[in-house]
């Protein structure tokens, strides 16, 4: 496993990292021994969430004693100052440190959200000021969105970006992914596996690592997991006629039921928690219906007050059905809640 410089930070990460929110539904002992052989093949990049339940709990158990071998990513959803310095006092206690190597402005998607971190009071003062005394060593950004994502890189507030990439959501490639290179910002990839949509690993990584400065965060929970994309780094990537083809059958299959959570589609008239409820069946498959059920409450019971306006429909740059999906969703979600006694 190679080490990249992340951007023009001092932070030397391997060139695959750790995406941690699977690992939610290990227990402790499984997550270790998870989390302890991805460090053993090589990956030293751990990327959670303060949203993502005991995620950050688990690193900290799990890798207690390694500080000085990993670099460490965490985030928060919050837009306040307050909020997000509670955020942050938390994940340093989860994760038994007294520093967070790169800590990110959670999905940052439309102006609103811009608006309100980058208020007085907002939470990228407070991320400031944290960096300023040592509780982070560098600051970052997520986002969905990629007019935003492009707008943010543009700021020079922030030393990486984090995007979905992978050859279902290819559209950070024109433009993010290079004006990122020549800003010096560093390039994490979320989503490449689109989520779950996509369960041909070595064509999913085929795609990434034509793209060098790309650092991807697969989710992993289990060792055979963590060997299987590692040990595509053995050997040199070679993109095929095939390979290419594959590529397209997935696309023309996904294409006209994938949410890009891009949130052109909002807000939604009658309340309806849209992109949350569109990709519900993802986080059944990363965290499992027991706790999708409750991660996914507040938007899942929102899509009682859609009405098929249609609304979102005419705003989908994909021209996705979303009442028909949500509804879909909703009707699983409902599912799950009677298996788990709710």
């Amino acid at each position: 496993m190679q080490m990249k410089q992340l951007g023009k930070t001092e932070l030397q990460v391997s060139e695959i990292g750790f995406g941690a929110i699977p690992i939610i539904r290990l227990e402790q002992q499984q997550a270790t021994a998870v989390l302890r052989h991805a460090l053993e093949r090589g990956i030293n990049f751990f990327d959670t969430a303060n949203a993502y339940r005991d995620s950050e709990e688990k690193i900290g158990r799990a890798l207690k004693g390694e500080r000085d071998k990993i670099v460490i990513a965490s985030k928060s959803l919050l837009r306040d100052a307050k909020g997000v310095r509670e955020h942050l006092e938390r994940s340093l206690q989860m994760l038994g440190t007294d520093y967070i190597d790169l800590y990110q402005l959670h999905q940052i998607a439309q102006e609103k959200d811009w608006q309100a971190v980058s208020a007085p009071g907002g939470a990228l003062e407070e991320i400031i000021r944290a960096r300023d005394a040592g509780k982070i060593r560098y600051l970052g950004v997520t986002s969905h969105s990629l007019p935003m994502a492009i707008k943010l890189v543009r700021t020079g507030l922030f030393s990486t970006i984090q995007f979905p990439f992978n050859f279902i959501e290819e559209g950070a490639a024109l433009e993010l992914i290079p004006l990122a290179e020549q800003l010096g910002m560093g390039f994490i990839a979320m989503k490449p596996f689109g989520g779950g949509a996509i369960d041909n690993a070595a064509v999913a990584f085929k795609f990434l690592r034509q793209y060098p400065t790309c650092i991807p965060i697969p989710g992993f929970e289990s060792t055979a997991q963590v060997d299987e994309v590692v040990d595509f780094y053995a050997a040199p990537n070679q993109v095929e006629a095939a390979d290419l083809d594959l590529m397209e059958d997935y696309r023309q299959e996904l294409g006209k039921r994938f949410c890009r959570r891009c949130e052109y589609c909002l807000p939604c008239p009658n309340g309806v928690l849209i992109t949350p409820a569109m990709g519900y069946k993802i986080v059944v498959n990363r965290m499992s219906p027991a706790v999708a059920v409750d991660f996914c409450q507040g938007p899942m019971e929102s899509v009682a007050n859609c009405n098929a306006c249609g609304i979102c429909i005419d705003r989908c740059p994909y021209d996705l059905q979303i009442p028909e999906i949500i509804k879909g969703h909703q009707q699983l979600y409902l599912e799950h809640c009677r298996a788990a006694g709710r």
